[in-house]
């Protein structure tokens, strides 16, 4: 007769399955939004205290021109390129399955944008937490403070612009070398 795995044995092994399910894609978004919120109480208090919003504002461009040249400054540069890879691996494999370049359909195929933007953030979900961290990194080591809307901005644009325009290139050049046709514009 089989001996019977206890309680414990069963409570351990169902804890060590949902350990496994953890991805590093949830931790890092988990890091990112736990530093986010943490900065949040001292860039409402300093909102309250300055009546300075940040975002949009003068000192906010003239801090964007020093982010360039401090520490970080190579996220500039790598980040984009990262991104401009993603969108175009992603561009060769729309056009091999024949669909439109990216840019178009988002704008011109309705029934498809919810896919297109799940698939894309699905694509460049890390990068950009990895973007909104390095910019919270960069404003605590260049002006000690954080300013979390302005990270929440600028880490995405640095990454989605380049990858859409990246994504939607490639897949007219797959598409040219290729012989294939546009595909036909569908609502």
């Amino acid at each position: 007769m089989a001996e019977q795995p206890s309680c414990l044995t069963l409570i351990s092994t169902e804890f060590v399955n949902q350990m496994a399910s953890i991805s590093r894609s949830s931790v890092l978004s988990a890091v990112v939004i736990a530093v986010l919120l943490a900065a949040l109480p001292g860039a409402i208090w300093r909102i309250i205290q300055t009546g300075n919003p940040y975002l949009f504002t003068h000192d906010f461009f003239a801090d964007l021109l020093a982010r360039l040249s401090g520490p970080g400054r190579m996220r500039f540069i790598l980040q984009p390129t990262v991104a401009i890879a993603l969108g175009a691996r992603d561009g060769v494999k729309d056009a091999r399955a024949g669909l439109p370049p990216f840019i178009w359909a988002l704008v011109f195929h309705g029934s498809r944008r919810s896919g297109l933007l799940r698939d894309m953030f699905a694509s460049v979900r890390n990068l950009v937490a990895i973007a909104i961290l390095l910019d919270v990194v960069s404003q605590f080591l260049i002006f000690r403070e954080i300013h979390p809307g302005a990270a929440l901005l600028l880490g995405p644009v640095l990454i989605s612009l380049p990858y859409a325009l990246s994504r939607a290139f490639s897949n007219r050049i797959a598409r040219r070398r290729s012989g294939q046709t546009p595909a036909t514009r569908t609502s």
